[in-house]
């Protein structure tokens, strides 16, 4: 295992103990997990047939809805007290009147 470490505090940059930049380290990591996928979701298919508590049956449904479906979208709403002014401005390319 790799211990990571900063060239200097603050520094966008960063290094893996070894000198392999990080950025690299994080794309060939979801590389190796994507490659799990289809073992992954046989899993998540057995657990849901074959779970042995009906909550790990019903959090690997949900997982499974999750990643075939997507997250439900979740409204949010904010109560606002006092007015609200909305400035709407037409951004003009070159020539346009």
């Amino acid at each position: 295992m790799r211990a990571w470490i900063n060239w200097r505090r603050g520094s966008p940059r960063q290094q893996v103990a070894d000198g392999t930049p990080k950025k690299r380290t994080t794309v060939e990591l979801k590389s190796l997990a994507r490659s799990y996928t289809d073992l992954s979701l046989q899993a998540i298919a057995h657990v849901i047939q074959n779970g042995e508590s009906e909550a790990a049956r019903v959090s690997a449904a949900f997982g499974m809805l999750d990643r075939g479906w997507g997250k439900p979208q979740q409204d949010q709403t904010h109560e606002i007290k006092g007015e609200i002014k909305v400035t709407l401005r037409k951004m003009l390319e070159d020539g346009d009147d």
